[in-house]
């Protein structure tokens, strides 16, 4: 803390304060290049991750020939059979009849008596109830097979309850199970159908085995057509089966009841007494719903990054320090910095690259196959598709800068007639991208922005030394901290200044006083 001019009567702090302003000047432009360099960075970084977002989505959309092969399915009997269509590349047709269900094999103990006073189990028995309390003998390996084959062998030991052995049941083999407390049994089925039945073993043999005492000792199980037995407490055992159908005149089997089958999925819902017919089309509405958002994500893209490019810079308009801030309303200092931070990227080399490019790559044109799957026309020329002839231009406004605009009953049409022309045109991939469809071109344009961006701007993670906008922030950090130490070193010699200034005046005003005292004393 100062206090000056008690001598000389000078406000000392105003005078050094404001020569002071004079030479903060230069620091304060280096501070203000600093920010617009700042927002340049976030402006760059933000750019990059659009890219990213849109390159991505590229290859989830557009790229996927799945996307152009959506198809809608028609089934004469939906109550006994379904079917999706999954992987298709072309439409399909015919007969399925039902012969038999896939089933799962079950197996079921017998009652257990082994709850309080001969009772069954409670649930909180089945919980609490060790197996030596259940009359288990000693630590057993139980070995289970599941009708594919697949055996699974468990270590239980004496110590433990029912509830967590039929657990680890469920969690490591092929089976379920379960206990029933009001019909006193476990109950076990396969977790897949299909043929074969489930089998389980315990490694001793003797009436406290784990399978002879909780009564799963169930005999063969008997073929998977033969009457069902009426309910009784004996254990028993019931084979799974194979579903058996029909399918264009080939009768086949399956162990479950849904399968795939040509790129597409069936499920068998009941047996059927006639074939079951089916057909398919293609789903002109979902691929159409697709290149629409393709088209206007490329029309987003493209206006947002040429207002970036071409955005006007207002370079009266400085970046604010916090001195000018305080002076200037909060409505006001937003108008401002709206203007200040303008042009962070006017006419940008890689975005203007990219967008040319991507301009021309809208007009490329590809070799295809027509609905017969032909390569080569009439005229012995290879057969091309180009986004003009899916109804797909640019527009005659050369303000739009490449926009694409859609006819789109022209687009419906193609996408009806040919949807595997529409897949060659935008989303087939090369191992050549140039080769490849407008998709993958437009995404390595992308790509290739994105790389020229990170070089420029880093990335989130990067330090500043590794790219050029960092350095230049670190090289600006640099210079204002040698201005300010050179700014504190003036002051403290102006202030040093002054107050020699103020000890002379001081020593000439007690000299004055004093030639006064002896001069007043004389007379």
């Amino acid at each position: 803390m100062r206090i000056g001019g008690l001598a000389s009567g000078i406000d000392t702090e105003s005078i050094i304060r404001d020569m002071m302003k004079a030479h903060r000047i230069p620091l304060d432009k280096i501070t203000q290049k600093k920010q617009y360099t700042q927002w340049q960075l976030d402006d760059y970084r933000s750019t990059n991750r659009d890219l990213r977002k849109s390159s991505d989505k590229l290859f989830d959309t557009v790229m996927k020939q799945s996307t152009y092969m959506q198809k809608n399915v028609s089934v004469s009997d939906e109550k006994a059979v379904s079917i999706t269509a999954k992987a298709s590349t072309s439409d399909f047709s015919g007969t399925i009849e039902v012969k038999r269900l896939a089933k799962q094999a079950t197996l079921q103990g017998g009652v257990l008596k082994l709850g309080a006073d001969g009772a069954k189990l409670t649930d909180e028995e089945v919980k609490t109830k060790t197996l030596t309390e259940l009359g288990i003998a000693g630590d057993q390996k139980l070995t289970i097979t599941d009708p594919s084959g697949k055996a699974t062998t468990i270590d239980i030991k004496d110590t433990e309850t029912l509830d967590s052995v039929l657990k680890r049941i469920n969690e490591k083999t092929g089976v379920s199970a379960f206990y029933d407390s009001s019909s006193g049994k476990i109950a076990m089925s396969a977790k897949n159908s299909g043929a074969g039945e489930i089998l389980i073993t315990s490694s001793t043999s003797g009436e406290d085995s784990f399978v002879n005492k909780l009564r799963l000792n169930a005999p063969p199980a008997p073929p998977w057509d033969a009457p069902v037995p009426p309910p009784n407490d004996e254990p028993r055992s019931a084979a799974g089966v194979d579903a058996k159908f029909t399918f264009n005149g080939l009768e086949t089997t399956r162990a479950s009841n849904t399968f795939t089958i040509n790129g597409f999925e069936v499920s068998l819902k009941q047996k059927t007494d006639s074939p079951v017919s089916f057909s398919s089309s293609t789903n002109t509405e979902k691929v159409f719903d697709s290149v629409v958002e393709f088209v206007n994500d490329y029309n987003e893209m493209i206006e947002k990054l040429n207002s970036k490019i071409k955005e006007k810079e207002f370079k009266s308009f400085h970046p604010l320090s916090a001195e000018e801030k305080s002076d200037m309303k909060e409505k006001e200092i937003e108008l401002w910095e709206e203007k200040a931070k303008s042009g962070t990227m006017k006419g940008d080399p890689a975005i203007s690259s990219m967008l040319n490019n991507l301009r021309s790559i809208m007009t490329t044109t590809v070799n295809t196959t027509d609905k017969d799957g032909k390569s080569v026309g009439d005229d012995g020329k290879p057969i091309t598709i180009s986004l003009k002839d899916l109804g797909i231009e640019t527009t005659k406004n050369y303000l739009d800068n490449g926009k694409l605009t859609i006819n789109e009953d022209k687009l419906r049409e193609k996408i009806s007639e040919n949807p595997n022309a529409v897949y060659d045109l935008i989303g087939k991939s090369n191992t050549d991208p140039k080769q490849g469809g407008i998709a993958q071109q437009y995404r390595t344009e992308l790509q290739d922005a994105q790389k020229k961006i990170t070089v420029k701007a880093g990335s989130s993670t990067a330090v500043n030394d590794t790219f050029a906008l960092g350095r230049s922030l670190k090289n600006m950090d640099k210079q204002i901290e040698r201005f300010e130490t050179k700014l504190q070193m003036m002051e403290s010699r102006y202030y040093k200044q002054f107050n020699a200034m103020e000890q002379a005046i001081q020593r000439a005003n007690s000299q004055s006083a004093a030639l006064m005292s002896s001069l007043g004393g004389g007379m």
